[in-house]
């Protein structure tokens, strides 16, 4: 099998040839490439030349086009701040919803003329033309609709709305980011990515409670996952963080893909969540990726896939690589799905349950 046929096998519940590696590793391709991570946020020609650097030099199976969590806030209006070796950031001192009423005076930003939304697209488009029929393709449709929604507000201001605020008026805010965002997923299907995907990290447990969670982010969250997928599309969820007491809640939204961050156990999230649902994960991007060794690398991805079986598993990072992780470390999370994710070994994990 190609890469490309080793995911989509294992998107449609079947056995591939062994597990696929597919890593949040659009910084580490920078790097690779000898780029910094900031002429990626305005520039499709880069971000096409980092990944085919990284894609080549480590031969994985899927590419995660990422330029950083501000272009969708950006194309809604908010201000932005670039940086040369990080990825740009919302100015969150200058929100741009003064007062939660304001949205009503937004418009849906047109993902193929707002701000860098077309970047986004572009470069997707230009890795499916180049390496589309042999690599998976997840072009990711930047923040979900609570993240979107805290960066439009600010962090701080958003979270006493929430205990302050009339919560039907928060919903409303909720609502147009959730309208933004699907434009945007549904407009990576034109691209003929594989898949798309949104991160909704302020909507996990570091942040909010499950309970608050269960209010304002999933119901948006669900109706998201249906719209994009009618579309055509399969579409991945992202929240960072230990999602334990919301994964089970996740799952309800429908989503092909699910992307769990390192400290949920992987092993207990593929009991509980139906086997028709990719999971995507989840090695510590921190320790042991960029600290520790190829050992500790290739002893936490041996257990990940031992703990699940290896069924429906896509192995990858839990959450963003530094651009820092040494290469080594790298080449040892890919040869470990080699070693322990064959298919093999996978049928005899099937026998064996």
């Amino acid at each position: 099998m190609n890469s490309l046929e080793r995911c989509l096998t294992i998107m449609n519940g079947n056995i591939p040839d062994r597990i696929p590696v597919v890593p949040q590793s659009f910084m580490l391709a920078a790097e690779t490439a000898g780029i910094k991570v900031g002429e990626l946020s305005n520039n499709a020609d880069k971000m096409v030349e980092a990944h085919l650097a990284c894609i080549e030099k480590f031969d994985y199976d899927g590419i995660v086009i990422d330029f950083d969590d501000a272009s969708l806030a950006e194309a809604c209006g908010a201000s932005v701040i670039f940086r040369d070796d990080e990825p740009a950031i919302v100015n969150e001192q200058l929100p741009l919803l003064k007062d939660l009423r304001d949205v009503e005076n937004l418009e849906i930003p047109d993902p193929w003329k707002s701000g860098r939304l077309p970047v986004w697209l572009e470069a997707t488009r230009m890795l499916v033309e180049k390496v589309g029929d042999q690599v998976f393709v997840m072009g990711r449709a930047d923040q979900g609709p609570f993240t979107l929604a805290t960066l439009l507000r600010g962090a701080q201001q958003f979270m006493e709305d929430l205990m302050m605020e009339d919560p039907d008026q928060i919903k409303k805010v909720i609502d147009y980011c959730r309208k933004a965002g699907t434009a945007f997923a549904k407009a990576m299907k034109d691209t003929g990515a594989h898949a798309t995907s949104i991160g909704d990290a302020y909507a996990g447990p570091s942040l909010i409670s499950p309970e608050m969670f269960r209010e304002f982010a999933l119901k948006p969250e669900i109706q998201m996952t249906n719209d994009v997928q009618e579309h055509g599309i399969p579409f991945s969820i992202h929240i960072c963080g230990d999602t334990t007491g919301i994964v089970e809640d996740m799952a309800t939204t429908g989503a092909k893909i699910l992307e769990l961050d390192w400290q949920v156990d992987l092993g207990w999230a593929r009991k509980v969540i139906q086997q028709d649902t990719v999971l995507m994960g989840n090695i510590d991007p921190s320790d042991p990726l960029v600290l520790g060794t190829p050992e500790k690398v290739d002893a936490m991805a041996r257990e990940i896939i031992q703990k699940t079986r290896g069924k429906g598993l896509f192995l990858s990072s839990g959450c963003a690589m530094g651009r820092n992780t040494p290469p080594e470390n790298f080449m040892a999370m890919i040869n470990a799905a080699k070693k322990y994710g064959t298919e093999e070994r996978l049928r005899e994990m099937e026998r064996i349950s």
